[in-house]
């Protein structure tokens, strides 16, 4: 036998052998293989996404940035840029390359190492879905196997998408859509040619190839990608030679958050993982919420201002740190600052800048963007009264090195003018949250100073003492069992030895003044502690617990004692808002929200709040059909549609008439009370109350009109006093009209409808008796028609008499 016979019969055995090998591997893996019919219902780690009630983004949150897209969304030119890159022949084969594997065993048989390795797209998308990384033959064979029965079940370009979607970029980006945004900010089907071809070669190897991990060697990369498309006819000799010329610009860009809405994004963030657990992070989860952008942006602003302004009024604190340069640093001063710069963050717009040299009239400063600038003396440093306590600030600085050294960190905000003046982040702290009082929406809420400093949501988890915000519901309780806005209790001074108080209790109004018998809209229009003091005596403790439970707080930690009338209960903004929600809608219960809807990945609304609404035409009671009345199907399965669309009707809580007056008074309280700042909106619907604890510790304004309901709170993280000056006026209720002036720009001004059942006459205004017909002082007051005043009174005080009630019905009746 021939030496040619015998190479002819060893390959033909050698080919049987390998059919019969290849076989026997078939048969031995193939029952162990997964179901690639799986694919079609894959569902990619997506992150969870939050957005404002108009769609603006403010919050994203997973493990893993990925953005999906299908195959007809994805560039062209991407799509060859990436078969340019990593298989060329992918529309062609039927899963496997034999040249590439060929090439790949030949490179192994000749050099002893792994070379290109010849996985087509479809092995890469077998292994990158069902397989390990492991280098093992065996787990060869699993990828070869798996793409033959993927190119089976799916078409190129269902593969096409499951490489583009599920494969690791770098810097926790999957995707090649989501590369785009965290290397370059924007879509791919906004990226050049040299960008595209900068993508295609991270998958390689991600940790070195991409733009801004390895630049280089992500450039060289790029390059022979271009030259690969350029040979396969992809590209022009033009377009070639432009692209390799084109210079690296990624740099890291985060999720594309359209203002900053910290707070409500992280409250949006527990609700979405208390309901789905840490699917909420991967499932790609689209949320609504009721925040309104243009509002969000405004209560952000105004508690920035707010909080400023009363820092302004107490001084400069110096330094927030010192960063004196060693003496092996002289040479190398600013790379020492700013690398400390670098972990400083930028907060409320306030800029981190190190002290570099002291001059007579201006200092000059180093950001941390490594430029160097100077601030002047009249831009906040001839201002800068240091800080003593609270109450005392020291004489103004004479020179820059009074107040500064070098290496001082400081704060700097930019001007109108651009140029930067001196700032500092304020040691107080605030809280706003405003609500649709129909339905409890949350329009906005900030819970602090800033989300960078603190993530300590005061809105909702600071437990601070109403004080005088709270008195409305003693007021409200009051009227209910039958006082009246003229029922006289004397405003004198009170002590009691009350157990549950633990010791002597003398309390007083602010100014320690008493006035002896006021009536009791007076007394709330000028938050007298006193008479509400005696009021809830009078009432009864058990009494008022009953009906704020009833107005929907939680009286379960809530100490039964009379230090109850001054708002000694601890609660947080947003309880005291929902409360005062409550009073603004007419005394309808409402729960406060922020998650409008829920979309899926695919964009389905898997939920949707039907929150409590007030609804004033709904009847109490369902009519059922009569005999006579007798429908049709078509109208049973009308209605029956009609009432499911129908939002739940929020409860009554607060009898109609009473409202009525308790919104009177408090409208009393912006025009002749402790409100009168809020009279510059030039509203005559708006009402609301103060509210100041003993220290003062605790700074409060609510107000509202019938369309939004604001809670505004100031003071300090560790309880500390704001200053013997500082009030609910003067510290919270600025930042509650930086906030409605604009909240309320679209609200119609317009008055609350009389109630039936409720009259208007004429009192005695020392006594709150009826007037007589010639008394000159006599003032108008409202009263349910079966508690107006005898014109004698006689009994307890806001008990009428049924004779006075019933011949002043006459006459006006």
């Amino acid at each position: 036998m021939s030496f040619l016979h015998f190479l002819i019969r060893s390959a033909i055995l050698g080919l049987f052998g390998g059919i019969w090998l290849a076989a026997g591997v078939y048969l031995y893996l193939s029952p162990n293989l997964p179901d690639v019919e799986t694919l079609r219902d894959v569902r990619l780690q997506t992150p969870m996404r939050v957005y404002t009630r108009e769609g603006d983004l403010i919050g994203q949150f997973g493990e893993q940035k990925r953005s999906p897209l299908t195959f007809t969304e994805i560039p062209t030119q991407f799509v060859n840029a990436l078969l340019a890159a990593e298989d060329d022949s992918f529309f062609s084969h039927r899963g496997i390359d034999l040249k590439g594997l060929a090439r790949a065993v030949s490179e192994l048989l000749l050099t002893g190492e792994k070379g290109s390795g010849g996985s087509t797209l479809t092995m890469q998308v077998a292994r990158n879905y069902f397989l390990s990384l492991e280098r093992t033959f065996m787990r060869k064979f699993n990828e070869i196997l798996l793409a033959i029965e993927i190119e089976r079940a799916l078409s190129k370009e269902e593969i096409f998408e499951l490489y583009f979607n599920r494969v690791f970029l770098g810097h926790r980006a999957y995707g090649f859509e989501a590369a785009s945004r965290v290397y370059y900010g924007k879509g791919i089907d906004e990226l050049t040619l040299a960008q595209h071809a900068m993508l295609a070669g991270i998958p390689k190897a991600p940790s070195r190839n991409n733009p801004v991990s390895g630049p280089e060697r992500g450039k060289e990369r790029r390059n022979w990608i271009l030259g690969r498309m350029l040979e396969l006819r992809y590209i022009s000799r033009e377009g070639y030679a432009a692209a390799t010329e084109a210079p690296v610009t990624a740099t890291l860009h985060g999720a594309q958050i359209a203002f900053s809405a910290h707070y409500a994004a992280e409250m949006a963030r527990q609700e979405m993982l208390d309901r789905y657990g840490m699917a909420a992070y991967n499932d790609g989860f689209h949320v609504f919420t009721t925040i309104s952008r243009p509002l969000q942006q405004v209560a952000r602003q105004s508690v920035i201002s707010g909080l400023q302004t009363y820092d302004s009024r107490h001084g400069y604190r110096g330094p927030e740190q010192r960063w004196p340069l060693p003496q092996d640093l002289q040479q190398e001063a600013d790379k020492y600052w700013l690398q400390k710069l670098q972990t400083i963050p930028v907060i409320a717009d306030q800029a981190p800048a190190v002290v570099t040299e002291i001059l007579e009239d201006r200092v000059v400063v180093l950001l941390a963007s490594g430029l160097r600038d100077e601030l002047l003396w009249e831009n906040g440093i001839a201002d800068a009264r240091p800080y003593i306590t609270e109450n005392r600030r020291a004489r103004p600085p004479e020179t820059p090195a009074d107040l500064f050294q070098q290496g001082d960190l400081i704060r700097l905000v930019r001007t109108e003018e651009d140029s930067w003046h001196l700032a500092q982040v304020p040691a107080v702290q605030a809280a706003l949250v405003s609500l649709r009082p129909d339905d409890g929406a949350i329009i906005s809420i900030v819970g602090g100073m800033g989300f960078e400093l603190s993530k300590f949501n005061r809105a909702i988890q600071a437990q601070r003492q109403p004080g005088s915000n709270f008195k409305p519901f003693l007021y409200a309780a009051a009227l209910e069992e039958g006082f009246t806005a003229a029922s006289i209790i004397n405003d004198a001074p009170v002590v009691m030895a009350d157990s549950s108080l633990e010791d002597i209790w003398r309390p007083e109004n602010d100014g320690g003044v008493f006035y002896g018998p006021t009536r009791l809209r007076w007394a709330l229009t000028k938050s007298r502690n006193l008479v509400s003091i005696r009021l809830l005596q009078q009432l009864g403790v058990r009494k008022f617990l009953a009906a704020i439970e009833r107005y929907g707080f939680d009286t379960s930690d809530i100490s039964p004692d009379l230090s109850l009338a001054l708002g000694t209960n601890s609660m947080t903004p947003l309880e005291v808002a929902t409360g005062y929600a409550m009073i603004a809608n007419g005394g309808y219960k409402v729960e406060p929200y922020l998650i409008e809807r829920i979309e899926n990945v695919a964009g389905e609304v898997i939920y949707q709040a039907m929150p409590d609404t007030v609804c004033r035409d709904c009847d109490t009671q369902q009519q059922e059909p009569t005999e006579a009345e007798e429908l049709s199907m078509e109208e049973i399965l009308a209605r029956q549609e009609t009432e499911a669309e129908t939002l739940p009707a929020a409860p009554r809580v607060m009898e109609e008439r009473v409202n009525f007056i308790l919104n009177s008074i408090l409208g009393d309280v912006i025009t002749r009370g402790t409100g009168r700042r809020a009279l510059v909106l030039e509203r005559s619907d708006i009402g609301g109350k103060t509210g100041t604890t003993n220290g003062p510790m605790d700074a409060w304004f609510s107000g509202y009109n019938q369309d939004v309901v604001t809670t505004t709170w100031v003071g300090f993280d560790n309880y500390t006093p704001l200053g013997r000056r500082e009030f609910g006026g003067t510290a919270a209720l600025p930042i509650w009209i930086d906030y409605m002036r604009e909240a309320l720009a679209d609200s119609e001004d317009r008055k609350r409808p009389i109630p039936p059942g409720l009259v208007n006459v004429r009192i005695d205004p020392e006594t709150g008796a009826l007037a007589g017909s010639r008394q000159r002082d006599a003032i108008f007051e409202y009263f349910r028609q079966e508690y107006v005043p005898r014109e004698n009174p006689q009994g307890e005080p806001g008990q009428g008499g049924q004779q006075g009630t019933e011949d002043l019905l006459k006459d006006i009746f």
